[in-house]
């Protein structure tokens, strides 16, 4: 590589964004291109130089950039993929070799299945749009390419991985291990299956000593995942290469491996041959039934298994049956990622929504407060000026009236201060004040009310428009027509006794009708609250439910009622310890009139009695 290319890439990859990806990919492409055909120690220090000077670094850290932004999308990202995985291979000695093959290759092996896995769900997108991720993707989603050219891109990608895996057999490790190879492997598209199991066989057959080279765990994780597939799976692509691959391992392992696959998976030999023969690839399928039963124990049939052998399948069976239900609730995750970002956005949102509020309001309230501040500075000054051109006299005159405002006005602050903590401290007066008011005027009212319906018929009124004219013509006709029809009962003067005397009971009827209405009025309140008295002694409870608080209802508010009352309550007390033959008499009647000396005396002797 000249020096000129090298500066012009080194200044290009200082930048790290996505507008150079197709300038550094275009370079890589024509110095590639050159080296190649050349001497092989040159391909090896141009790709030395591009790995010191930072250019690969570029190249691993693009692959997980946006596709969107960049010109050609995943074509020119796969592109770059493969060159970089061309770049790590063959690059020849290194001063920083741990640096280079424990850091450096798996952080590119993980940009690499990051990118595998971003095809995979776009591909996946475009074949199905009600697929999960589906809401997650941008506009330009149904313009991109189809499912077709996705897949060719897929399968590109694993080309270059098996590429480096080839060179570096200890990254089939950390393959295993990644998140990324996970959320692939677990993918049930025969496309993306076939995919993965044609990077197995390619790699082996390129490198079969790969095989023995990888630890037990790492090649059943690998077996696994091809047993699985071939038995969930009817695509002859995905049945011979599952075979070719098993066929492979059971040739380059030792035959305890064999033993251990057979005993590892119970009737795969039957499984094989019952699903795949005929399938176009039998040569290689004989041979591995072939070889998995040559270990297979004397006197093996399906009826002589163990429990312990019945345990472990139905543990394989219940294995491959949660590896599908978590394959099915990851399908579901990025629906639920999408709700999750979508509330979060939304919240966001409207979180700054309100800090742009608030700061609004913050702003205006500090603008209005330097309004109010100029005016007032503004008003001060004129102020100010004023009493620079007014002659002194005026000057006193105004300080003095400004010195008057300003006592009234706080005068006027402290007395309305006051006033309204004394109003709250005596509102709860005020209010019974009010109430009392109230209630006096409706009582007045209401006894006006009475007072004018009693005397409406109290005393006849003389009619309307009697004048004395008419009064004396009137009493001259009641005069001519006594005259003309004398009573013949009565004589003149008894009539005008009997008026007399009709006329003085008015006179004292008047006079006493007040009295007589109020002792009325008392009759109606003792017979009411007589009424009242005897139905809470009908509803009364019993002495055992009745209480202090309820007994109170039954006192009479009558002192001398309840004197009587609590002499004859005594008596009937007293009455219930005297001797039968004293309750035959009439004095019983009246239990009362024993004197407390013969009560005591009839109680001494009857007690004396019993003893």
């Amino acid at each position: 590589m000249g020096l000129s290319e090298e500066e012009e890439l080194q200044r290009l990859v200082t930048k790290k964004s996505e507008e150079i990806f197709l300038e550094v990919l275009s370079k890589l492409k024509d110095i590639l291109g050159r080296k190649s055909i050349g001497n092989q120690k040159d391909l090896e220090d141009c790709k030395r130089d591009l790995y010191h000077h930072r250019v690969l670094d570029y190249c691993s850290a693009a692959l997980r950039f946006n596709p969107a932004k960049i010109p050609g999308g995943h074509t020119s990202m796969t592109q770059m993929a493969d060159l970089l995985s061309t770049c790590c291979v063959g690059i020849g000695s290194l001063t920083d070799r741990d640096v280079f093959h424990r850091r450096f290759l798996p952080s590119v092996t993980d940009n690499i299945l990051f990118l595998t896995q971003r095809i995979m769900n776009r591909a996946m997108m475009v074949s199905n749009p009600d697929y999960p991720g589906h809401a997650m993707t941008d506009a330009t989603l149904w313009l991109d390419k189809s499912q077709t050219e996705m897949m060719r891109l897929f399968r590109n990608v694993f080309n270059s991985l098996s590429w480096l895996l080839q060179a570096h057999p200890h990254l089939i490790a950390h393959v295993l291990n990644s998140k990324y190879y996970e959320s692939v492997q677990m993918s049930e598209d025969d496309e993306v299956s076939a995919g993965i199991l044609t990077m197995w066989y390619h790699l082996f057959r390129t490198n079969s000593a790969v095989i023995s080279e990888l630890t037990d765990k790492a090649l059943y994780i690998i077996t696994d995942d091809i047993v699985y597939k071939m038995s969930s799976s009817s695509n002859p692509v995905i049945g011979s290469a599952a075979v070719k691959i098993l066929l492979w391992i059971t040739e380059q392992k030792s035959p305890s491996v064999s033993l251990q696959l057979h005993k590892r998976y119970k009737g795969l030999d039957e499984m094989a041959m019952k699903d795949w023969r005929g399938k176009g690839f039998d040569a290689a399928l004989r041979q591995l039934v072939h070889r998995l039963q040559t270990e297979e124990p004397e006197k093996h049939t399906r009826a002589q298994y163990s429990s312990e052998e019945r345990v472990r399948a139905a543990c394989v069976i219940q294995a491959a049956w949660r590896a599908r239900q978590t394959r099915c609730r990851l399908k579901k995750l990025p629906r639920a990622v999408s709700v999750l970002q979508r509330s979060f956005r939304e919240r966001r949102r409207q979180r700054q929504e309100e800090t742009e509020k608030r700061l609004a309001e913050e702003e205006l309230r500090h603008h209005v407060h330097l309004r109010r501040q100029r005016a007032i500075r503004q008003f001060r000054q004129r102020q100010l000026h004023l009493m620079e051109i007014l002659p002194a006299e005026h000057l006193a005159r105004f300080l003095g009236e400004l010195e008057n405002k300003a006592a009234l006005l706080i005068q006027r602050v402290w007395r309305g201060h006051r006033e309204r903590r004394h109003f709250e401290q005596n509102r709860y007066q005020l209010r019974q004040h009010k109430a009392a008011v109230t209630l006096q005027r409706a009582i007045l009212a209401f006894l006006k009310r009475r007072r004018s319906r009693r005397n409406l018929g109290a005393v006849s009124k003389c009619p309307k428009g009697l004048t004395e004219s008419k009064r004396a013509e009137l009493n001259k006709r009641i005069e001519e027509h006594i005259s003309l029809y004398p009573s013949s009962v009565v004589s003149a003067e008894g009539t005008q006794a009997l008026h007399e005397k009709a006329q003085s009971m008015l006179q004292h009827h008047l006079m006493t009708r007040a009295s007589d209405r109020a002792r009325e009025q008392h009759q109606q309140a003792l017979l009411a609250q007589i009424n009242t008295d005897m139905e809470l002694l009908q509803n009364a409870p019993s002495l055992k439910a009745i209480g202090e608080e309820d007994s109170r209802l039954f006192l009479s508010r009558s002192a001398p009622v309840a004197m009587r009352a609590r002499q004859a309550h005594n008596a009937l007390l007293q009455s219930t310890h005297l001797p039968w033959w004293r309750k035959l008499g009439d004095e019983f009647l009246s239990p009362e009139s024993l004197s407390q000396h013969d009560y005591d005396a009839e109680f001494e002797s009857l007690y004396l009695g019993g003893r």
